[in-house]
């Protein structure tokens, strides 16, 4: 009976074989050697599982959810397709907690932005008088309006490979400073 796995089992891997020459110097694959010999060539088989890891290809929820409860601070490396993400945020949803979405390119100081009163000054534009308006912290705020019965805040960072690791560093403390809070920070993707 053919079954998916007997055929990834078959099928040849599509990189290049590497070439093993007779006399063992290099040489390019089928090209003439020195000593009158051909180089020898050998086939590489893979299966499916050489190249997708086994959680992407059916999450685990339950132990993900463990994690985020014990560790409380994560980083994730999701792969370039998305979607896996928005299966991990789904089922924290699912579980009470509510989402801060930012993105680590305009989030200025993480210390400052999230847990202190911070200035944000617009652009300038021209005759204008320069303006500073004043923004309660991020996460003491929306802390403040959660739902009794919520579970907790889950401040979701994209794209955190840009941040340094002093502002890493404070957003792996954060959930000891405040102890309803949760991260995640995407810091870069899945490679193979």
């Amino acid at each position: 009976m053919w079954s998916a796995a007997a055929a990834a089992r078959a099928v040849a891997s599509p990189l290049p074989a590497p070439s093993l020459p007779a006399n063992g110097r290099r040489g390019v694959a089928g090209a003439r050697v020195r000593g009158g010999g051909r180089a020898a060539t050998v086939s590489v088989r893979s299966t499916l599982w050489d190249f997708v890891g086994g959680d992407l290809v059916k999450p685990d929820m339950g132990k993900w959810l463990d994690d985020v409860e014990e560790h409380k601070a994560l980083a994730i490396y999701p792969p370039h397709e998305g979607g896996y993400e928005g299966r991990y945020l789904n089922h924290l949803r699912y579980q009470g907690y509510y989402f801060l979405d930012l993105s680590a390119r305009g989030l200025g100081d993480p210390e400052t932005t999230l847990t202190k009163i911070h200035p944000v000054c617009p652009p300038s534009l021209g005759r204008q008088p320069v303006a500073r308006w004043y923004f309660p912290p991020e996460v003491d705020y929306r802390l403040s309006l959660l739902h009794p019965d919520a579970k907790g805040l889950v401040v979701w960072i994209m794209e955190a490979k840009v941040l340094s690791k002093a502002e890493l560093q404070f957003l792996a403390m954060l959930p000891d400073l405040r102890p309803k809070v949760r991260v995640i920070a995407e810091c870069g993707n899945w490679h193979l």
